[in-house]
């Protein structure tokens, strides 16, 4: 039992030091134009710049689909970097669930 409870307060140990890791990751996403995210590895939105041509109330709509475009791209680059840092850091170490 005692040897279960340190392997649990390993594996958060190790959870959160690569969540810190993580939350120092910051990377833009431009991919729709006139839209710029900051997001952190830990998929925590830093910051949404837009366009004032965005502004318009005739592209309410757009801007609408658009941004949640931009947001779903910035998750998903978020995401592929954060899977590459668990690679790097050796991922956690789950045991049962890893060999």
């Amino acid at each position: 039992m005692f040897d279960q409870m340190k392997k649990l307060m390993e594996l958060k140990t190790q959870a959160d030091k690569l969540k810190k890791e993580l939350e120092k990751i910051v990377m833009e996403c431009t991919d729709v134009r006139g839209i710029k995210i900051r997001i952190n590895g830990a998929q925590m939105i830093q910051a949404v710049e837009v366009e004032d041509s965005w502004l318009d109330p005739k592209q309410k709509s757009r801007f609408q689909t658009e941004l949640v475009r931009a947001l779903n791209t910035a998750t998903l680059k978020s995401q592929k970097q954060a899977a590459m840092q668990m690679q790097k850091s050796g991922g956690l170490n789950i045991p049962g669930l890893t060999g």
